[in-house]
């Protein structure tokens, strides 16, 4: 019906090339970051770490940032070099933090957290200059793709990412027993028969890895990977048995309807000014603020009263 009414193709591109994309990247790097997090906050005992703790993000995005200054628009294999500048650009941080800490005798979390923030601010830094040194189209492209974006056309950025993030998916999961004894202590989950530095390194390696991925294609998104495991953590509990997975589901929920609410939100702020804002789309990290801190301070306070 559609196809003789001449508006098939326009109702397919909307709904299978843009929508339902869009749709399933949010729910697959809501997944990802929701996971990684939820292990790194398990891993270092900190729990205010986050995905990018370790300085992914700084590195993709200064990799993005030198790929936008230098005008790299070469594809390969259907990726931008933007993309694939912010994934080496992860990977290098990652290969630089496990380069300084081989020596030791076990991958300590305060040798990972202090090499980690150093590389961040060091890559702060180079981002600085690189937006110093760029002109006003360059710059006005580090600061949107700063903000984080989930546009996309078609399957070829959620496809890109699926090699690094589901093999990611299925050895943090199963990772969940160990992890369970690794909160008790070094020592006693050693006892016990966990090999405590083949379990860092084997978590570290496949959460970083997929975290660059997400941020070489959606840049940094951030509160996903801090605040989703804490809810999730007062709701169920924290038995990385339970927590993981759940985790992971609440966080790829929490994405897609953070998303919906960032292509709906600027149509509810003109109308509510009498301004035609058009099919303007709000930043996904600034939707995931406002939508995640509220709902975790809340369950906090009830929690604690």
């Amino acid at each position: 019906y559609f196809l003789r009414a001449g508006i098939g193709y326009q109702y397919y591109y909307i709904a299978f090339e843009h929508r339902l994309p869009r749709s399933l990247l949010a729910v697959v790097v809501g997944v990802t970051l929701a996971l990684c997090g939820a292990v790194f906050q398990v891993l270092f005992r900190n729990p205010l770490a986050t995905p990018y703790t370790l300085g992914i993000s700084s590195g993709g995005a200064l990799g993005a940032l030198i790929a936008i200054h230098l005008g790299l628009d070469a594809r390969l294999l259907g990726l931008s070099g933007i993309t694939l500048a912010a994934f080496f650009g992860a990977v290098a941080v990652i290969a630089v933090i496990f380069t300084f800490t081989r020596g030791t005798r076990r991958l300590t979390t305060n040798e990972l957290l202090l090499a980690g923030v150093t590389l961040g601010l060091f890559c702060s830094g180079m981002m600085m200059l690189v937006t110093c040194l760029s002109n006003v189209r360059e710059t006005f492209a580090i600061v949107r793709w700063m903000m984080g974006s989930l546009d996309t056309i078609g399957h070829t950025s959620l496809a890109s990412m699926l090699p690094l993030v589901v093999p990611a998916w299925v050895v943090l999961l199963l990772s969940a027993r160990a992890l369970n004894q690794y909160v008790l202590g070094d020592e006693l989950a050693g006892a016990r028969g966990v090999n405590v530095v083949r379990l860092q390194v084997v978590c570290i390696v496949f959460a970083s890895l997929a975290t660059a991925a997400v941020v070489s294609v959606c840049g940094p998104i951030g509160f996903v990977g801090l605040v989703v495991p804490h809810i999730t953590a007062l709701l169920v509990g924290k038995d990385c048995r339970i927590l993981l997975p759940a985790s992971a589901l609440l966080g790829g929920a929490f994405l897609a309807i953070c998303d919906w609410l960032s292509q709906l939100a600027m149509g509810w702020v003109g109308a509510a000014t009498g301004r035609n804002l058009g099919s303007a789309i709000l930043p996904i990290g600034v939707v995931t603020a406002v939508v995640g801190v509220p709902i975790f301070l809340a369950l906090l306070h009830r929690r604690t009263k």
